[in-house]
């Protein structure tokens, strides 16, 4: 499984719109093609939701699934069906 953390979208401490969304613009989204993805959402500032919104939209293209949280105790939010 794959982790991605909302620490690594900061911007000088602060999850910044304009910032994430240029971050998020200039990932290569297909090196997570067939993946299972965990986004942590424990990050040492609050997280907006749009932001989780804006990072489950761009990985629900690419990976079978995604969960949100910890390991231990994810909570999965997409899953791709096969067709």
């Amino acid at each position: 499984m794959t982790t991605i953390q909302m620490d690594d979208f900061l911007d000088d401490g602060i999850l910044r719109e304009e910032s994430f969304r240029k971050q998020v613009d200039g990932m290569d989204w297909g090196q997570y093609k067939g993946d299972r993805v965990l986004v942590r959402g424990c990050s040492s500032v609050p997280v907006p939701t749009w932001a989780y919104l804006i990072l489950t939209a761009q990985l629900a293209q690419y990976v079978d699934r995604i969960y949100f949280g910890e390991l231990r105790s994810a909570v999965k939010v997409f899953v791709r069906k096969n067709s």
